[in-house]
């Protein structure tokens, strides 16, 4: 038994399908919100650049830990009993950002959020596609991807404005606002109750998909997971090095930086959403590598036009990698499985996610911000190149 809509899916408007990704969008505001905190934090509580890189890392922890149940949860029970919580779980993020005042907080901070993210990028992203019926499923994914970079992109440019004009805990009074009206609108989404895939398999396990599929899944994967980790790269120590180029911690800077990189996250996928699937990824490898000689080139030169270049260009790299990957899923994969199979794409992007910039961060603290971020770049440059190469090779006749 596969899931349906409460409707039949010709009856379903465009406005129902962009309301059933509201909760995607709310969740990932407050995935970033941090980001132009993350200085302030330093000069009230006392960390290490490697410290931020960690911090930063817990919401990895916290979204990998979900994935391996969310998705399988959400195939079985249905997509509100997993999202409920989890949005339940991202409130009390937004307490614990707001009264913040050690690295213990701010860890639990993050890994509290990372759950809710978990549960969003499976759960919530699987709902958008049921809502949008058999016959909108270019659409769904469409959606479901744009309503995630466009919450990352959101998050750190309110958190920005509102902390420089007052208080750092109004961000996290907003996000919260945010948070309940997604709960209202989950609570009122149009699916079904799934039959499951069958009482004897495993409720804990590493996300995957049919055997089918697989091939799908890897082409995502390797150009998703590139794209994923630059924009991690820029959000946990862009702040750093804008305040090192720049000569200021003024915190609309460090947002608008980081929403001018998911704003073109965005932007890039409804300007390709008519391409091929494997073409859109082949895009997004390549914008992935063209990133990653822009910030080579940012730190060297000490430059501010080509950081924000590199920031633009990793926003187009995992927003293209992510609508690519999602698209070949849901299209290909049974609704049965599908957040698992969501839950799968992002296992396989928010490992390399998680590790990458946190051994650039530690990296950055003996030999300097430059070199570490030149040997982040050309790692990531070559693993993008690899990601090309992949979805060249697995495009053509299965």
């Amino acid at each position: 038994m596969l899931l349906a809509p409460a409707t039949p899916a010709t009856s379903v408007s465009t406005r129902r399908i962009w309301l059933a990704a509201w909760p995607v969008t709310a969740v990932f505001v407050l995935s970033n919100a941090a980001t132009p905190l993350y200085v302030l934090w330093q000069h009230r509580i006392g960390f290490s650049r490697g410290t931020l890189t960690v911090v930063f890392a817990c919401y990895i922890v916290g979204l990998l830990g979900t994935l391996p149940v969310a998705g399988i949860a959400s195939d079985r029970l249905g997509r509100k009993p997993v999202l409920l919580p989890a949005l339940a779980a991202a409130l009390v993020a937004c307490g614990l950002f707001a009264t913040a005042s050690s690295v213990a907080a701010l860890m639990a901070a993050r890994l509290l959020t990372g759950i809710g993210v978990g549960a969003a990028v499976s759960a919530g992203m699987a709902a958008v596609t049921d809502v949008a019926g058999p016959d909108r499923k270019r659409l769904a994914a469409l959606l479901a991807s744009t309503a995630m970079v466009f919450g990352a992109g959101l998050g750190p440019l309110l958190s920005g404005v509102l902390s420089e004009v007052g208080p750092a805990w109004t961000v996290f009074a907003v996000e919260a606002f945010l948070l309940v009206t997604a709960i209202a609108v989950v609570t009122r989404l149009p699916v079904q109750r799934p039959a499951g895939e069958g009482r004897g398999t495993r409720w804990v396990r590493i996300p995957g998909v049919p055997r089918p599929n697989r091939r799908d899944l890897a082409m995502g994967v390797a150009v998703f997971a590139p794209g994923i980790t630059a924009t991690s790269f820029v959000l946990s120590l862009g702040p750093s090095l804008l305040s090192g180029m720049l000569g200021t911690d003024n915190r609309i800077v460090a947002g608008a930086t980081a929403f001018v990189m998911f704003s073109a996250a965005t932007g890039v996928q409804f300007a390709v959403r008519g391409l091929a699937r494997t073409k859109v990824l082949l895009l997004g490898a390549v914008s992935t590598l063209a990133g990653m000689g822009a910030l080579v080139m940012a730190v060297q030169a000490r430059e501010i036009v080509p950081l924000v270049a590199a920031a633009v260009l990793a926003g187009a790299g995992q927003g293209l990698g992510q609508l690519g990957g999602l698209s070949l899923l849901n299209a290909n994969v049974p609704a049965r499985r599908l957040a698992e199979a969501n839950a799968a794409l992002n296992v396989g992007g928010y490992l390399l996610a998680g590790t990458l910039p946190v051994a650039a961060g530690y990296l950055s603290d003996p030999l300097g911000l430059a070199t570490g971020s030149t040997v982040f770049a050309a790692v990531l440059a070559t693993l993008a190149a690899l990601g090309a190469a992949t979805v060249a090779i697995n495009t053509g006749p299965r």
